[in-house]
C-alpha cells in the first residue's frame, strides 16, 4: 500500500521555500474518529485512507498481489489472498495483520516510508469491528477515485497567505488593463499598472496551470489538484462580487453564474491549454498524456468533444493550434514536440532536437513552423510542413531552462520566461534577441502578453509578478501575487 504519486509540476525551486510551500499546499487534514454512537463510514472515513496510502500499488491497473482496492467489490474479492477482511473480527483480518506488521510484510511497504499512522489504523480496525459495511446507496463496484472526487469540497483560500504562492499561470484581460494570476484555490485579479488586488475568484482547482480568454471575454482555466483531479473550467469573472475587506469576491465553486462550464474530468492535473485563433476550438493536455479537443463553434455552453489524442509517452506541458486550426502542436516531458493533423486525425511529425523536457510550444511563420522551448535552455524553431517537417530551422540560447513561450498580439514577436530569472522578447521569425527584462529573484514560470501588444508580465516561483513595457523593456509595476503576504496585523 504505497502512497500514490502526485503530478507536482513545480519545475525547479530553492529547497527551503519549496518544502514550506508544498507542505502548506499539500497538507492532509487530520483524521478524526467519528463520534461514539455514529458508525464509521466507508466512503467518508476509510476510502480516503486507502486512496492516499494504497491505491498507488493496488490500483485498477496491474495491482500488486492482484488486489485492486479502488472498488469495494474488488477489495473484498481479494487478490492472491482471499478476502482480506473478516467482518466484525479485525484480529482475524489479513488487512489488519499487514497494517500493524513490523517486518517485510508490512503495508505500506517498509521501503515506501513510515507505517500508516496509528489513528488511521484504529479507524480501519473500528470499521471492521462494526461489520466492514458499505454505505447505503453506494454500489460495490463504484470507482472510489471518482466517488471521492465528487464528495470532496475545496477549502476557502486563506485571507492572508502564510507563504508565497507560486505563479504558474496568468493572463491579461481583453482590455489589457487587468492581470489575472492563479492563486491557492482561487484566481486573483490585479490592476496591471498599479498592482492593486481588485478581485478574488474562488475555484475548486488547487492551482491554475494555464489560462486564456475566450472571444466572449470569459476566462478558461486548466488546472486541478496534483495526483487527484484535473479540470478545464470557464469563468465569468466580469461579474460584480460581494466586497470583503475592500476586495470583490466571487464564488467560482458553487455559483453557476461565475463558473459557467466544465470541460472534461481527469485523474490528474491539466497542464496545458489553447484556444484556436477563430475561437471555435479548445485543446487541453496534462499528466495523463492525453490531449482533448472540443468544438465550441456553437458556444462554450454547447461544447462538443472532437478528439482525444494520445500521442505522447509522458506529461503534456504545452498545446497550440495552427493559424487555420487544422493542426495541433504539442510539447511533452517525453523530450519531444509533435504536430497532429486534426483533419486526418493522425500524427504528422515529431521534433526531437530538445533531447530533454519540452515545456512550451506555439505555431510560427503562419503555421509553417513550430517554436518550442524546454529544459535544454533553447528556443527552437523547426519546420512543420513538407519533406523537412520536424527539421530544425534555427535556435537561440536562453542560458537556463525555458518554461513558457507566448506570441505577442499584433507584433512579429514572442516572449519567453526562464530559470535565468528573466522574461525575454525575440523576433518571431529570426529569433534575434530583443529585450531582456530582469529584476526577478526566482525562476520565472509564467509569462503573458497583453492583447494590445504593449505589455508583458512574468510570474515567479516566489509569487513575484513584474509587468514591463514591451517597447523599451522598462518596468511598469512589480508586486507579489500572494494576497496579504507579510501584511502587518
Amino acid at each position: 500500500m504505497m502512497r500514490s504519486c502526485s503530478c507536482l509540476c513545480v519545475f525547479r525551486a530553492p529547497l527551503a521555500l519549496a518544502m514550506a510551500a508544498l507542505l502548506w499546499l499539500n497538507a492532509s487534514p487530520a483524521i478524526a474518529q467519528p463520534p461514539a454512537g455514529k458508525p464509521v463510514s466507508f466512503i467518508n472515513d476509510i476510502a480516503p485512507i486507502f486512496k492516499e496510502s494504497c491505491f498507488g500499488c493496488h490500483g485498477a491497473k496491474s495491482p500488486k498481489g492482484k488486489l485492486d482496492m479502488t472498488k469495494f467489490a474488488t477489495l473484498r474479492k481479494g487478490g492472491t489472498k482471499d478476502d482480506p477482511i473478516v467482518e466484525g473480527k479485525p484480529d482475524d483480518s489479513y488487512l489488519m495483520d499487514v497494517l500493524v506488521a513490523t517486518d517485510k510484510k508490512r503495508m505500506p511497504p517498509l521501503e515506501s516510508g513510515d507505517p500508516l499512522p496509528k489513528e488511521k489504523v484504529a479507524l480501519i480496525q473500528r470499521w471492521i469491528k462494526e461489520g466492514a459495511k458499505l454505505d447505503s446507496g453506494l454500489k460495490a463496484d463504484a470507482d472510489l477515485v471518482r466517488e471521492l472526487r465528487v464528495r470532496w469540497a475545496p477549502p476557502a483560500p486563506p485571507a492572508s497567505y502564510p507563504f508565497p504562492v507560486t505563479v504558474t499561470a496568468m493572463a491579461f484581460t481583453p482590455d489589457s488593463k487587468k492581470l489575472v494570476v492563479g492563486g491557492h484555490h482561487e484566481l486573483n485579479v490585479f490592476d496591471a499598472t498599479t498592482g492593486l488586488l481588485e478581485k478574488r475568484v474562488r475555484t475548486r482547482s488547487r492551482r491554475a496551470m494555464a489560462m486564456t480568454f475566450l472571444p466572449d471575454n470569459n476566462l478558461i482555466v486548466a488546472g486541478g489538484r496534483p495526483g487527484e483531479e484535473g479540470d478545464v473550467r470557464v469563468y465569468n469573472i466580469a461579474l460584480k462580487g460581494k466586497v470583503e475587506g475592500g476586495i470583490e469576491v466571487l464564488d467560482g465553486v458553487n455559483d453557476k453564474k461565475v463558473m459557467i462550464k466544465q470541460l472534461g474530468d481527469s485523474d490528474d492535473e491539466i497542464l496545458a491549454l489553447a484556444v484556436s485563433a477563430d475561437g471555435k476550438k479548445i485543446a487541453a493536455g496534462g499528466c495523463d498524456r492525453i490531449v482533448n479537443v472540443w468544438d465550441i463553434s456553437g458556444g462554450v455552453d454547447k461544447a462538443k468533444p472532437e478528439a482525444s489524442i494520445e500521442n505522447h509517452a509522458d506529461w503534456v506541458f504545452g498545446v497550440a493550434f495552427s493559424d487555420d486550426a487544422k493542426k495541433l502542436y504539442t510539447a511533452s516531458r517525453d523530450k519531444t514536440a509533435k504536430v497532429w493533423d486534426l483533419v486526418a486525425k493522425e500524427s504528422m511529425l515529431t521534433f526531437p532536437d530538445h533531447q530533454n523536457t519540452v515545456y512550451g510550444i506555439i505555431s510560427a511563420s503562419g503555421g509553417k513552423a513550430g517554436l518550442s522551448v524546454g529544459e535544454d535552455n533553447q528556443v527552437r524553431m523547426w519546420s512543420a510542413t513538407g519533406d523537412k517537417g520536424g527539421k530544425s530551422i534555427r535556435n537561440a540560447n536562453h542560458g537556463k531552462p525555458v518554461f513558457r513561450v507566448a506570441a505577442v498580439p499584433g507584433k512579429p514577436m514572442v516572449v519567453t520566461c526562464s530559470a535565468d530569472m528573466t522574461v525575454r522578447s525575440w523576433n518571431a521569425e529570426t529569433l534575434v534577441a530583443g529585450k531582456s527584462m530582469s529584476g526577478f529573484t526566482d525562476h520565472v514560470y509564467a509569462v503573458a502578453a497583453s492583447p494590445n501588444g504593449n505589455l508583458v508580465a512574468g510570474g515567479a516561483f516566489n509569487g513575484e509578478v513584474r509587468v514591463f513595457n514591451l517597447t523599451d523593456g522598462t518596468l511598469v509595476k512589480a508586486f507579489n501575487a500572494s494576497p496579504g503576504l507579510n501584511q502587518k496585523k
